[in-house]
């Protein structure tokens, strides 16, 4: 890969592990990060790194200077956040970046979207044509980016867009996978039952196959140009497995009771009052969870497989595993 490569989203999750991988390639690389970020790890990795905001124009136009490429990681991560913030910076961030892209010739741009803006789909396993149908304000954020992203390609910006699904492992704190994870392991009340039938599918993607997809259409510019792809595990595991392996990581029996969304429902809407009032966050305690976890999210990877070479190397219970782990040694558990 030629030419300088700006990183968005460089201190995030799947940001680090994106720096760490090309740092390691040797790619030309200029982290992004705002002032109040950390950058300690980029520091060590020898990184070169730009002080840069998506709300503020002024300095992306800056950190877009002399760029060839750029990856765009950044967003305003969460399933229940507030709407402005969404529209602010996933939405209106990702036009001020285009639009420095534009004036500082940028040739590509490579944009971190979501399965979410897919939402469940009817008959799975979806693909990048299934209609969206979002769920949550995180979904129709990312799906309101990807359109600015198409719209910027005709004034002569080339683009890739990337829909990672759940994305997990090591280091990943405060996202759905982690409070499922962590909710599981500390045998929280939700986990003591399955809503449902348990046979709704679920699709998760460990950071490193993410990364492996990311570097590829870096690599590949003309296989990815102006092309979409979804990034995942290479099958959909239903909620049931996915309790089942992780009881056997726990060394415990999986639950076995199987509750009506309906009652679920009646248990944990005083729970999501409550932390609403105190100011906590869990995504186990909502009631737009019940409904998650009885739709279909699977989805297939066919096309990133046959255009990019992409090939997920983690399976579910090693992936877990690793992970579990890591919560363990660093105070999560």
């Amino acid at each position: 890969m030629k030419g300088r490569v700006l990183l968005t989203g460089a201190t995030g999750f799947l940001g680090g592990y994106m720096a760490t991988e090309m740092a390691t390639r040797g790619t030309q690389t200029l982290a992004m990060a705002r002032k109040s970020s950390d950058r300690s790890t980029l520091e060590e990795l020898g990184l070169l790194v730009a002080e840069a905001d998506l709300t503020d124009p002024a300095s992306l136009l800056d950190a877009t200077m002399g760029v060839e490429t750029v990856i765009h990681l950044a967003a305003y991560y969460t399933l229940h956040g507030k709407h402005e913030l969404y529209e602010k910076i996933t939405v209106e961030g990702t036009r001020n970046l285009l639009e420095a892209c534009i004036r500082n010739s940028v040739r590509r741009f490579i944009y971190c979207s979501s399965t979410e803006v897919i939402g469940p789909v009817e008959h799975p396993p979806g693909n990048e044509d299934s209609p969206q149908n979002p769920q949550f304000e995180y979904g129709r954020s990312k799906a309101k980016a990807e359109a600015l992203v198409r719209e910027y390609a005709a004034k002569g910006l080339d683009y890739t867009i990337m829909r990672p699904s759940g994305l997990y492992g090591p280091g990943n704190i405060d996202d759905v996978a982690f409070w499922f994870i962590t909710a599981f392991a500390k045998n929280s009340l939700p986990t003591r039952f399955i809503v449902g039938s348990g046979q709704a599918l679920i699709q998760f993607t460990h950071v490193k196959d993410a990364v492996q997809a990311f570097m590829l259409a870096l690599e590949k510019p003309d296989a990815a140009s102006r092309q979409t792809y979804i990034i995942a595990d290479k099958r959909g595991h239903s909620y049931s497995e996915v309790y089942k392996t992780l009881a056997e990581i726990c060394h415990r029996r999986p639950p076995r009771m199987h509750v009506p969304p309906v009652l679920a429902k009646a248990m944990i809407a005083p729970v999501e009052a409550l932390n609403r009032i105190r100011g906590r966050e869990s995504f186990m305690w909502h009631l737009s969870t019940v409904d998650t976890v009885t739709q279909d999210r699977y989805y297939s990877v066919d096309k990133a497989a046959r255009e990019l070479g992409f090939n997920p190397q983690y399976d579910l219970k090693t992936g877990l595993s690793e992970t579990m782990t890591w919560y363990r040694a660093n105070g999560y558990l």
